[in-house]
């Protein structure tokens, strides 16, 4: 069965099979889970965080010696240029830069020769990434999990902006977006990929405790919340225009709306580092974006590395995992089990794989055979719609169903209709 793979300006650029990047999660994203996210086909990035560098030291050659295109993610307020030349000497093929000024760094990723990423939380910053030469824009949400932008803007109205702003450079959306259905929707937005993060916490290669992988299986997304209380308490350095989603903590409880008065009180803090050696508290915050409620399992880790797809345990929109057995249509097909479904972020692969088994989709006048997404320029939504939302929408995107003539009505057509109803007249 023929496997459609989809392409867009992100995939091409870093020549990986799916539009996904793993987002350089300090703390979680190690070099275990951004080779699997690698070698799974999508690009593994990361977490450099501050440019700890006996952290990279341990970290940056197990990814590098993934055989996949990868790359590494730090923090542009709180890292020095030799942190950012540390990596480089691994030869990443792109580096990300998040939260405050990046110009400091992008000549020297530039003349390295690697990718250079910028996250943005405002349209401000969309600019100046543009004009440092950014290769990719990440548009982060305020329904990432982490940190973000204090008065930042929602990813469904923020994503769209940021890709007219900034186009030709292709963007990625962050925030909210834990399965396909989330990546479905950040193509529709015109953005090239998604960069997703709580989602891949759950995993046996991320580097969190245990009890933080239960805690996001376990968590809902109406249970998070943005704050600086927790940074305050710890005191971590992050500047004020930056607050941080989490799940629920008892000192966010106790200090809600009273940031102030937190950070003039040194014995809170003192506290807080007395509870956090006791035990009684983690010692960090589990960061946790809205879509948590989405992520629902701990996928263990496989003890070699078979031919995907793997168990899915993130079906693509609208259609089943491997595990719920095979349409008719595959059945028909002659599809197994093991190639029927859309299998997704597994523990090893960690990424959305499409296996729908249609093709590709030949281009209007070219006869070269494409994926709709490639013909549409990246932005068309894949096929497979999620159940209950309406078809259709952007001019030759495939939806892998037949479209209706123009006027024509649904249904039966009018003269078979009229002569069945001209029947039951006649009956009764």
């Amino acid at each position: 069965m023929a496997v459609m793979a989809l392409s867009t300006a992100f995939t091409k650029l870093f020549g990986v099979r799916h539009p996904i990047a793993l987002a350089p999660m300090g703390g979680s994203a190690g070099g275990a889970l951004a080779a699997a996210v690698s070698r799974g086909g999508g690009l593994g990035l990361l977490g450099g965080a501050y440019g700890d560098r006996d952290w990279l030291a341990r970290e940056l050659p197990i990814v590098a010696d993934s055989g996949q295109p990868w790359g590494v993610g730090f923090l542009s307020w709180a890292i020095d240029v030799g942190a950012v030349d540390h990596a480089l000497e691994h030869d990443p093929g792109a580096v990300m830069l998040s939260f405050g000024d990046p110009s400091p760094f992008t000549e020297r990723v530039r003349a390295a020769g690697a990718a250079l990423i910028i996250q943005v939380t405002d349209l401000e910053e969309a600019r100046q990434a543009v004009d440092l030469g950014a290769d990719v824009i990440v548009a982060q949400g305020t329904e990432s999990g982490g940190h973000g932008a204090r008065l930042g803007r929602s990813t469904l109205p923020f994503v769209p902006v940021v890709v007219d702003l900034v186009a030709p450079v292709p963007v990625l959306a962050a925030g909210g977006i834990a399965d396909g259905r989330g990546v479905a929707a950040a193509l529709a937005l015109g953005a090239a990929g998604a960069l997703i993060g709580t989602r891949f916490q759950a995993t046996a290669e991320s580097l969190v405790d245990p009890s933080v992988a239960k805690a996001i299986v376990e968590g809902r997304g109406q249970d998070t919340e943005r704050n600086r209380v927790l940074d305050i308490a710890r005191g971590a350095r992050w500047p004020s225009k930056y607050t941080a989603r989490t799940l629920g903590h008892p000192y966010l409880d106790q200090w809600r709306d009273r940031e102030a008065e937190l950070a003039a009180n040194p014995e809170a803090r003192l506290a807080y580092q007395a509870d956090v050696a006791r035990g009684d508290i983690p010692a960090l915050p589990v960061w946790a974006g809205e879509a948590v409620d989405l992520v629902t399992d701990l996928p263990p880790r496989p003890t070699s590395s078979p031919p995907w797809p793997l168990r899915p345990t993130m079906p693509w929109p609208g259609r089943g995992g491997t595990d719920r057995g095979l349409t008719g249509t595959e059945r028909r097909r002659g599809a197994t089990p093991a190639q029927g479904g859309a299998p997704s972020l597994s523990c090893a692969g960690a990424v959305v794989d499409r296996s729908e088994g249609r093709g590709p989709t030949t281009a209007p006048g070219s006869g070269e055979a494409r994926p709709p997404a490639e013909i549409s320029g990246g932005r068309c939504p894949p096929t497979g719609w999620p159940r209950g939302l309406p078809r259709g929408g952007r001019p030759g995107c495939g939806t892998g169903s037949r479209r209706r003539s123009p006027g024509r009505p649904r249904g039966r057509s009018g003269p078979t209709r009229g002569r069945r109803r001209a029947h039951r007249r006649r009956r009764a």
